[in-house]
């Protein structure tokens, strides 16, 4: 064991879970109506804490046990044979475990933006459970866990690099979230501002700080890599916010306080897969470019194709680690076969899988709250609470 890499990532586990709670809440609270921020607080909290349970029960052994190519099997069920002196490398591996669990919990987090101000609680629950344990868990196995898509795959010696999470979490959590705004349909109070833009950027703020922990841990080492990967990530976030601001000034005449911290996103999003095989000067090159077609991603899903991904999570999370993947074949630190080969792999599972489960949990629960609890809103009317007066 090594006590320097130990630290780090004890750190970094913190910072992965800071991204969700409290940052995910804030960044997705201020966008929603007023009546239903309570609501996406109980969605992102309760969501963290069922993936804890779940990913110690089985999630952890689907896609980091030594099964097969496919699945990880079932032997380290609740850690199983793990003790506080087994090493997964460097480190502990119940560390390991910990620091997996994050990723475990944000990744279905992060779809809480997609439904948002009209889907029941029930559905939350029971949908986010199945599609970790049965899409997120098996997608890690197959690039971390030593899988088919990993070095030694069907892509040869080289299988696809991604470093943080491209794949694994953002195209995953990306084709997830609009495929149930599909099936949800529009809000009936589509276009009510954000009733807090404070929240938003606070959110996004600690989000920021998070993804130092979600990138540079990464590394699994306090080295000269888990740096590079930490500024890189900076880099890229900073310069999508200020290309974000630029394209909305061009387009619009003005820069929005939701826009930038929305650009911060998507170069967060971005940089993610290649923040471990790039520089600062390819993080810059990505983050101009995630500010700008992010954006316009926004736009098409909003306005042309008129899909109420209600908080932008295909457009901004799942476009920019698709972006942010195949520019690491750009760049040539990965070859085109395996990064496009896998997006396309994952991509078709995610799709069938999770058309598939939304059709099973809507056998299990109601997937949209009726009209008139989604006109009180959701904080009173299922949640029993509110944060604000009824007046917005």
């Amino acid at each position: 064991m090594n006590g320097a890499d130990t630290a780090w990532i004890i750190v970094a586990t913190a910072l992965v879970l800071f991204m969700s709670l409290p940052g995910l809440a804030l960044f997705y609270g201020g966008l929603v109506r007023a009546r239903n921020v309570l609501s996406v607080f109980m969605h992102v909290y309760a969501i963290a804490a069922l993936m804890s349970v779940l990913w110690l029960v089985v999630g952890y052994s689907i896609a980091f046990g030594e099964g097969n190519a496919v699945w990880g099997g079932l032997s380290k069920m609740f850690l199983g044979g793990i003790g506080a002196d087994t090493l997964s490398g460097t480190i502990p591996e119940v560390l390991f475990f910990a620091f997996q669990m994050t990723f475990a919990i944000i990744t279905p987090a992060l779809i809480v933006g997609a439904y948002v101000e009209r889907v029941g609680f029930g559905f939350v629950l029971t949908f986010s459970a199945l599609w970790m344990l049965l899409v997120y868990a098996p997608v890690t196995h197959w690039i971390w866990g030593g899988g088919f898509l990993a070095d030694g795959g069907i892509f040869g010696a080289t299988g696809v690099k991604d470093f943080a999470g491209g794949i694994v979490v953002h195209e995953t959590a990306g084709i997830a979230a609009i495929l149930i705004a599909v099936f949800l349909g529009p809000r009936r109070h589509r276009t009510t501002p954000p009733h807090s833009p404070g929240y938003v950027m606070i959110g996004a703020s600690m989000l920021w700080v998070g993804w130092f922990g979600f990138n540079g841990g990464s590394q699994l080492a306090a080295d000269g890599g888990a740096a590079m990967a930490l500024t890189v990530t900076h880099i890229s976030a900073a310069t999508a916010s200020l290309s974000w601001a630029l394209w909305e000034r061009i387009k619009f005449g003005r820069a929005s306080l939701v826009g930038i911290v929305t650009g911060t996103i998507a170069g967060l999003a971005s940089i993610t897969p290649a923040s471990g095989f790039v520089g600062p000067v390819e993080a810059l090159i990505i983050g101009a470019v995630a500010g700008v077609l992010c954006q316009e991603a926004v736009n098409l899903v909003r306005n042309r194709l008129h899909i109420d991904d209600t908080l932008d999570v295909f457009a901004v999370h799942g476009v920019g680690g698709i972006f942010g993947t195949i520019m690491i074949a750009v760049f040539g630190a990965g070859s085109w076969a395996a990064q496009l080969g896998s997006l396309t792999i994952v991509g078709a599972f995610t799709v069938a899988a999770t058309v598939a489960l939304v059709k099973l949990t809507a056998f299990v629960t109601r997937l949209r709250v009726d009209a008139e609890t989604e006109t009180n809103g959701l904080d009173l009317s299922v949640h029993g609470e509110r944060a604000y007066e009824m007046n917005s």
